[in-house]
């Protein structure tokens, strides 16, 4: 009788995606004990092994995903006046009841009215995507925006630590289309030679280490 390991019962994309996921178990674990042992050369080559980035080149739009206000419509008003992009792509996210009742301007909103504010003219935004919820529902409704336009170039502006986990989604949902994706990593208020000094970018890093396993497995 022939004996089977356990292993090779496993499909090859289910290995690949455990030795990922045990790639990035381990990278948190190196960030805990470099958090215990104040070994700031780990913690400072942990930072520099999870963010990935893209050389920016011109591009036929700069889509600002949902999330931080205060620097993804910055990046794209900057790249608009740049002359890099003709068109600001805003996701039309899940907005909370004040803003559905009107009371407030919702997420999507106040990003048009950042870019207006930056020198963005109205003509140049336009929103995509209805109800976008998660990272995942942006890059499926970017998709279809970019199939039913003649583009071959969109930039996505994203901070550093999240950057792996939209290229990997976005690279994902865009396979086949023609239709490049630039990931452009915004620095942070932080720099990745004291990252770990602030609060702020010691969750934002393990969060986005959980998010990228849970990402992985579910899509």
């Amino acid at each position: 009788m022939t004996n089977i390991s356990p292993a090779s019962t496993i499909p090859l994309g289910g290995r690949r995606f455990i030795g990922r996921s045990v790639a990035a178990i381990l990278l948190l674990a190196a960030l805990i004990a470099g958090v215990w042992l104040e070994g700031a050369p780990l913690l400072r080559g942990a930072a520099d092994l999870w963010s990935v980035s893209d050389p920016i080149t011109p591009a036929d739009a700069v889509a600002v995903l949902g999330g931080d206000l205060d620097t993804r419509p910055f990046v794209a008003a900057d790249l608009y006046k740049k002359g890099l992009v003709p068109k600001v792509l805003v996701s039309q996210v899940v907005e909370g009841r004040a803003s559905a009742m009107g009371l407030i301007p919702g997420h999507s909103e106040l990003n048009r009215i950042v870019l207006v504010k930056l020198g963005v003219p109205d003509t140049a935004i336009e929103m995509f995507g209805e109800a976008n919820g998660s990272t995942k529902d942006e890059a499926v409704t970017l998709r279809a925006w970019a199939d039913r336009h003649d583009v071959s170039r969109i930039i996505i502006p994203t901070e550093s630590f999240s950057a792996r986990r939209v290229r990997w989604i976005f690279d994902r949902l865009f396979a086949g289309s023609s239709v490049g994706i630039e990931i452009a990593t915004i620095g942070p208020n932080y720099t990745h030679a004291e990252w770990w000094n602030s609060e702020a970018a010691m969750i934002a890093f393990q969060n986005e280490i959980m998010k990228y396993l849970y990402y992985r497995l579910k899509y």
